[in-house]
């Protein structure tokens, strides 16, 4: 293990779910819980035999640890591992803290130009590659991804990267269609009051042809049946968008069409990925940050994410390092 001198802590919609609802799903908060999983910090102290960090070393956490060696870790899977450790999952305490110990092998050593916050981001963006890696996102893919919020977002600039030649992307707000272009959407459709085979056939006149991918970000019901219409004959579906348990949707539709429906579950071996992708400068997460709050305002923070502000609300834990 190591402990860690936190930095960077993303706000994410699940944390403000947690902290309103009390549960999402079967995870309830029985105790009082840390939230936060979206982090980067620096090593303060290492523990024996970690050998791959040293104090000093900037890192970005991976939040899911998982407690034993079972099938699915010994197939790659360990996001699937059923006692799996995840950060502000109750019960298991998150890193929205001044200082936080975590399992070494899931602490990633950050290059020096990439910054904390990037380091941060690499939680929301290791969604969008696993996902995109799921839909086989691929060159020339044509993609529709729904709802432009921090996921849908990610996953554009993902798919972009894979080789996508052209996104398209719906949401309700014109200002997170905005967002969207910014980091490259090639196409935005806001959404009215359009039945979902009316989204489908929007979604087919921009790209000229129906989409062989769709990442589908919101769980809403009405996306998801939107999801199956716009996706062509043979391709894939992916849901990563968490709603209601029950949902209704046409799937028969896509039964005698061959669309495979995916689920993705956070996210596995991403964090080398995507630290490799902006070490590099391939891929740019910082239009994604809009507002900044020190530890101290993390309920103004919390609020500002509440009420659907901006894109990404980043906490700053440490009040002695001013670097970006």
């Amino acid at each position: 293990e190591v402990l860690l001198r936190m930095h960077s802590v993303g706000i994410c919609g699940s944390d403000v779910h947690y902290w309103q609802q009390g549960r999402i799903g079967d995870f309830v908060v029985k105790d009082p819980m840390v939230l936060g999983h979206e982090a980067s910090g620096t090593v303060v102290k290492v523990g024996p035999g970690v050998a791959h960090l040293k104090p000093g070393d900037r890192v970005a956490i991976e939040p899911g640890v998982p407690r034993e060696m079972d099938e699915f870790c010994k197939t790659g899977r360990y996001n699937l591992s059923p006692t799996i450790f995840f950060c502000a999952t109750p019960p298991d305490d998150g890193n929205l803290c001044r200082y936080y110990k975590h399992s070494a092998s899931y602490c990633y050593k950050l290059p020096d130009n990439v910054t904390f916050e990037e380091g941060a981001l690499i939680e929301p963006l290791s969604v969008g590659i696993h996902a995109c890696k799921r839909a086989g996102v691929t060159l020339g893919s044509k993609v529709f991804v729904s709802g432009s919020g921090p996921i849908g977002l990610v996953n554009v600039l993902v798919a972009k990267m894979m080789g996508a030649a052209a996104v398209v992307i719906t949401d309700l707000s014109a200002s997170r269609l905005q967002k969207a272009k910014e980091v490259g959407a090639d196409f935005t459709i806001q959404v009215k009051n359009e039945t979902p085979q009316e989204v489908a056939s929007k979604v087919e006149s921009l790209l000229g042809c129906m989409p062989e991918i769709t990442v589908e970000c919101t769980g809403v019901q009405a996306c998801i049946q939107a999801g199956i219409y716009a996706t062509r004959s043979g391709g894939t579906l992916v849901l990563v968008g968490l709603g209601p348990e029950m949902v209704t949707v046409p799937i028969v539709n896509a039964a005698v069409r061959e669309v495979d429906i995916r689920g993705i579950f956070r996210y596995c071996n991403t964090w080398p990925v995507a630290i490799a992708l902006l070490a590099s400068k391939r891929i740019n997460v910082k239009p994604l940050v809009t507002h900044r709050f020190p530890l101290e305002k993390a309920l103004e923070a919390f609020e500002t994410t509440k009420r659907g502000e901006g894109v990404k609300v980043m906490l700053k834990c440490d009040p002695t390092d001013h670097s970006p």
